[in-house]
């Protein structure tokens, strides 16, 4: 999960890179979309058949426990520590995942009106090419403010509650007295991780792979 995470944070900072450092830039922008999207793949599955604390079942509550939680952090209730996502972390993961899910298939389909284009540009009308196009520069924006909300939700925790968080996202060890010894995890199961991996990757090159040949008027590097 450390591994998922800080690849995902360097997958995004060099999309936002490539995508202002302009036209040359365009094929690497493109390439790190599709890691991106094998990366929302292998976390989507692995949140079904990961780990206990990686899994959606484990950390994901309903709008009760969510707004029950916000309650008892805003009145300064809240004082037991998350082993894994708290309930308003969780709701940031499941949305993360969406906007992330939403800027890689967009981008399959977007094109610079020049040479390069997505691998599926061809496949619909320039309309609908154009919409999704506006939608995937637009989107962008939203996954720019979560990030910046999950950000400010580190400060908060690490400063007004004391919750050393930074130091767990590098060793993934929480302090023993935060985690019994009933809910740690006992492996990080690499060898399944890895066959997943695989897997996604595979999914993601036969995606683009299986797209129909480019235009005449837009060619795909």
């Amino acid at each position: 999960m450390r591994l998922f995470h800080w690849l995902l944070v360097l997958s995004l900072a060099a999309s936002w890179a490539t995508a202002k450092a302009g036209f040359d830039w365009r094929p690497l922008h493109m390439r790190l979309g599709y890691c991106t999207m094998g990366l929302v793949l292998f976390r989507v599955v692995w949140g079904f058949v990961g780990p206990r604390h990686a899994r959606f079942v484990n950390f994901l509550k309903g709008p009760a426990g969510i707004v029950h939680y916000a309650r008892g952090m805003a009145t300064g209730t809240m004082i037991a520590q998350s082993v894994g996502h708290n309930p308003l972390g969780a709701l940031m993961v499941v949305v993360m995942l969406l906007l992330l899910a939403i800027q890689t298939a967009t981008g399959l389909f977007t094109s610079d009106d020049i040479v390069y284009a997505g691998p599926y540009n061809g496949a619909v009308s320039d309309s609908m090419a154009k919409t999704l196009g506006h939608l995937h520069h637009l989107n962008f924006n939203f996954i720019l403010a979560a990030v910046a909300l999950h950000l400010l939700a580190i400060g908060f925790y690490t400063f007004a509650k004391k919750q050393r968080l930074i130091p767990a996202m590098f060793s993934g060890r929480k302090p023993s007295e935060i985690v019994p010894d009933h809910e740690a995890i006992g492996s990080s199961a690499m060898i399944k991780a890895v066959i997943i991996a695989l897997i996604s990757a595979g999914l993601v090159y036969w995606l683009v792979s299986a797209a129909p040949p480019p235009s005449a008027a837009s060619s795909f590097n």
